[in-house]
């Protein structure tokens, strides 16, 4: 994910914290803020994710006439894999998100313009009994406001199975 332009609206913040049901009013109220340690309204800790939904190419993002593969059982855009034979039915050899991890260099708070660069980080490999070879990659993201200071660093792996884990 490469952003421009996440412009960070106290709105955009209080939305993301009734979101994930966070009742701090740091996050809502100016008024609160203002007096306290912070000085005004500040984002929760993962609101920097929400700058996927200012990328129209994030692969989690719908998009309108397409379909979605989603998140639910049966997803709508993604197709079923054939079972082959003598496959358990435990989930298919592939990726997943492992780990997120933050570095907070300062608080985002409204008013800010915040970019996104993504740069590969380090990979490395385990061996698994079940899953065979598991393959780990690290993803660096920047997040800097409209000064070009950093905000944020933020770090996801992801792994890949040599094998499918049978249930």
């Amino acid at each position: 994910m490469a952003i421009e332009d996440f412009a960070v609206e106290a709105s955009h913040i209080m939305m993301f914290a009734r979101s994930i049901g966070d009742p701090n009013q740091v996050y809502y109220s100016d008024s609160y803020a203002k007096d306290g340690e912070t000085g005004g309204i500040i984002a929760p800790p993962t609101f920097a994710q929400a700058s996927a939904q200012f990328d129209e190419e994030y692969f989690l993002r719908p998009k309108i006439g397409k379909p979605w593969f989603g998140s639910g059982k049966e997803g709508t855009g993604k197709p079923k894999k054939e079972k082959k034979e003598g496959e358990s039915s435990g989930s298919a050899a592939g990726g997943l998100h492992a780990e997120q991890h933050f570095e907070y260099h300062r608080h985002i708070k409204p008013g800010d313009v915040l970019s996104a660069t993504v740069k590969q980080g380090e990979t490395w490999e385990k061996q698994s009994k079940r899953a065979g070879t598991l393959k780990f990659s690290e993803t660096v993201t920047e997040y800097r406001d409209q000064t070009g200071e950093l905000v944020i660093t933020a770090r996801g792996v992801a792994v890949t199975t040599e094998k499918v884990i049978g249930s």
